[in-house]
């Protein structure tokens, strides 16, 4: 394994190449490593999960040295990234993010950051997806993230990676000195749902506005969501398979 200081670090996100938040990898990045790249959406791709842009051609625009956007999705980033743009040499590890609040729970099916993690994990490279859970109605406050991040990779990347697994990292809203612990957690499930808002459009026709989840509250207090809510840093392994293995034996002979 290539020692940290000399991997090629790829980072990434789904708010796009101007997010703050983004910044604040890319500093704890090159605070780890002479050999930062960002490539990036061009524009926030929130809420974009895993998708693929290919009904069209994608362009690449040069923001500064090592540090591009790509006018697709985050999953479409790495793609490009490590298939043309650093084709002489792959990332030894993939950051995305810090996004601008929770990836918690249900939040990892649809979110874009995780995607762009999955995509690296599909691709062989390390992979971990960080966000940052803000307090509704206030600016998001990256300052656990930015205190967290160096030490957290430095830690996982020593880590035994096993194919097709990748880490999803969620920092409390409280300040840093406040954070209780690092927890590692399973994903968890909200006891409330997403919430809906009927509208009117200024002709006159009805909408239906997709809003965020009613409440982050939980009863699985081993959850990612439980973690966060104490103040804990939330540390949860993913897996690209989803076979449901402990379904198999009785689906065949149900199906048999």
């Amino acid at each position: 394994m290539t020692d940290l200081k000399q991997a090629r670090i790829l980072v990434t996100n789904d708010d796009g190449i101007h997010a703050p938040g983004l910044k604040v990898l890319e500093a704890a990045a090159r605070k780890l490593s002479e050999d930062v790249w960002v490539v990036a959406p061009e524009v926030e791709q929130s809420a974009t999960s895993h998708s693929l842009t290919t009904r069209r051609p994608l362009r690449v625009r040069r923001f500064g040295e090592r540090r591009l956007a790509v006018d697709g999705t985050p999953t479409d980033c790495v793609l490009v990234a490590v298939n043309k743009l650093l084709k002489d040499r792959r990332p030894d590890l993939v950051l995305s993010g810090v996004n601008h609040g929770a990836n918690l729970a249900e939040d990892v099916g649809y979110s874009g950051t995780v995607a762009a993690a999955m995509e690296a994990a599909f691709l062989d490279l390390r992979a971990v997806a960080f966000s940052q859970v803000g307090v509704p109605g206030q600016p998001v406050d990256f300052a656990p993230a930015e205190a967290w991040i160096p030490r957290l990779v430095e830690r996982l990347y020593g880590f035994d990676w096993q194919r097709d697994q990748l880490i999803n990292v969620n920092f409390p809203p409280r300040p840093a000195a406040e954070v209780t612990e690092v927890r590692v957690t399973h994903t968890g499930r909200r006891d409330a749902s997403v919430g809906l808002v009927d509208g009117e459009d200024p002709g006159g026709r009805p909408y239906v506005w997709i809003g965020d989840w009613a409440a982050d509250t939980t009863s699985d207090r081993e959850s990612d969501l439980a973690a966060v809510d104490e103040g804990a840093i939330a540390v949860t392994p993913l897996h690209l398979d989803l076979t449901h293995h402990s379904a198999l034996a009785s689906l065949k002979a149900r199906l048999g």
